[in-house]
């Protein structure tokens, strides 16, 4: 446990920042109680006008919290903040976005059944007497998806139509109609390929010339050192360093983050592939993917990556039979089962949907309901369930997999991400799935907690799982997977072992190839 007095511990070369310029946003000793949980104690923070400052933690640090004090979602117990000089102590979100602060938070915020643009507008319509300005409200949405270099998403559009990744282009959309002075992005790439990264980035470059504050919260230290000029890290509810990013190793913001070194960002665990145990072939859906064929061994990490809307999910999906198959073949184990997920469990699939908020996890359950859904019967007898034996296996998973919490009973809802990230994989893992399907595993999670997830991943193809690892994320999966496939416009594309892939040859093969170019890969 850290002591009880803050610390600011800057490497060399490191400081607060140069500029004389005087802050935008200043928030000073806050702290906050939750019952017996002090979330935050005494931080410090601030932000000047043109900067981009990265706030870093680990999943439990307090950045969420913070961020709520400052969208006036919750009030501080102690501490004061000042906006442009004057005090500022919004009342709830509406009063933070009236006085100028804008929030785009990780998980998503939409009201599915209305378009792009309702949602884009929400709360900020142009209106003339009580009636909506149409074509001027529609021309500022078109703005906003011009400047992040989606004009095809189309105004329009109910949202739950739109992809994951492009439901967030909606959230950043929102951010970009408001006359906003101090703008905070959480975690806005996790739902995005590279290519949108690189657009959103040069959205941050123009609010910055524009004088516009921004706070920046990230688990990809690469995205941090990339976009933003100081950083300050927040540990166990403290504020334990601040400095640029200039001179500064990820080594050092790591250390800072989890109050030790890392030896291992990508731990490494020695396994073997073996036998075929899923074979796909010309599997179909019903507009993507097309004709995939592909072929996972036992002691295999398969990774598959790609743009956002490539297929990569709706192909899991059609694995799993979430999505209706069109054409082809699912042979798990060389047998074709029936097309309905409880037969795929019992034929030994397990999946982690990339969605855990509205897919990957029952939010108003326990962990122990959330952990022992797929796989009741060692605890059922007669048609009894046995809730103390389930208890005491669900600790031993929560101990395996290191989860925080104070017990099984506990609800997810009151979890982490990374926590509730360890559930989930738990979940197919106590299930004893031969194959497991992982969806972006580690979005949103911060950097401890996914070399955890790595670990997790390295000893499961160990102990001879098979593993189709989709993420957007190029840099995991060359260090973690044994091959890797890319996907583009629902086909798979070439397979390779990983070691024959580098972040370029990736990018190319997602992005380069024309509808001519395809040719059917089976491995």
């Amino acid at each position: 446990m850290p002591d009880d007095s803050p610390s600011t511990e800057l490497p060399s070369g490191g400081s607060s920042g140069s500029s004389a310029q005087a802050a935008l946003l200043e928030m000073r000793g806050i702290s906050k109680n939750f019952g017996a949980t002090r979330a935050l104690n005494d931080v410090s923070f601030s932000v000047r006008p043109g900067e981009v400052m990265s706030l870093i933690g680990e999943n439990g640090a307090g950045k969420s919290t913070l961020m709520k004090i400052l969208s006036g979602a919750i009030a501080p117990d102690d501490g004061e903040m000042t906006l442009d000089g004057q005090n500022y102590r919004p009342a709830n979100p509406h009063d933070a976005r009236l006085l100028g602060v804008a929030m785009i938070y990780q998980e998503l915020n939409l009201a599915a059944d209305l378009s792009v643009e309702d949602n884009i507008m929400l709360g900020q319509e142009s209106n003339r007497f009580g009636f909506l300005r149409r074509g001027e409200q529609r021309e500022q949405v078109r703005r906003a998806l011009d400047m992040l270099g989606h004009p095809e998403l189309k105004p329009e559009t109910p949202v739950d139509r739109l992809s994951v990744g492009a439901q967030q282009l909606v959230e950043i959309a929102r951010a970009l109609v408001m006359d906003a002075r101090v703008i905070v992005f959480d975690e806005p790439t996790s739902s995005l390929a590279r290519h949108d990264v690189e657009h959103l980035f040069k959205v941050v470059n123009r609010l910055k010339k524009s004088g516009i504050a921004i706070i920046y919260i990230s688990h990809f230290l690469e995205e941090v050192r990339e976009i933003c000029d100081h950083y300050t890290v927040l540990r166990d509810g403290r504020s334990v360093g601040t400095g640029t990013l200039i001179g500064t190793s990820e080594e050092d913001i790591v250390t800072l983050m989890v109050g030790r070194s890392v030896d291992e960002l990508f731990p490494s665990v020695p396994h073997t592939p073996g036998e075929v145990v899923l074979s796909v072939q010309l599997l179909s859906g019903v507009s993507i993917p097309q004709d995939v064929s592909l072929n996972v061994r036992r002691g295999e990490i398969l990774g598959i990556t790609g743009l956002v809307g490539a297929g990569r999910t709706e192909f899991l999906r059609c694995l799993f039979a979430l999505d209706r198959v069109t054409s082809g073949k699912v042979l798990i184990h060389g047998a074709s089962s029936r097309h309905h997920p409880h037969a795929r469990i019992r034929a030994g699939l397990g999946f982690v949907s990339e969605d855990r908020k509205e897919e990957g996890l029952a939010q108003g359950r326990s962990i122990a309901d959330n952990l022992t859904l797929s796989r009741l019967a060692p605890y059922s007898s007669g048609g009894l369930l046995s809730l103390t034996r389930r208890e005491e296996s669900v600790r031993n998973w929560m101990s395996k997999l290191q989860v925080k919490a104070a017990s099984p009973r506990q609800s997810v809802t009151e979890l982490s991400g990374g926590n509730q990230q360890k559930v989930a994989i738990a979940r197919v893992l106590h299930q004893d799935a031969d194959v497991l399907l992982l969806d972006e595993p580690t979005r949103g999670i911060d950097v401890g907690t996914k070399a955890e997830i790595y670990r997790l991943i390295g000893q499961a193809a160990a102990d001879n799982k098979a593993i189709i690892f989709v993420s957007s994320y190029f840099t995991e999966l060359l260090a973690v997977c044994d091959r890797i496939a890319v996907m583009a416009r629902g086909h798979l594309r070439d397979v390779r072992s990983a070691s024959e892939w580098d972040e370029e040859s990736i990018l190319q093969m997602a992005i380069g190839l024309s509808d001519n170019d395809l040719d059917d890969s089976e491995t």
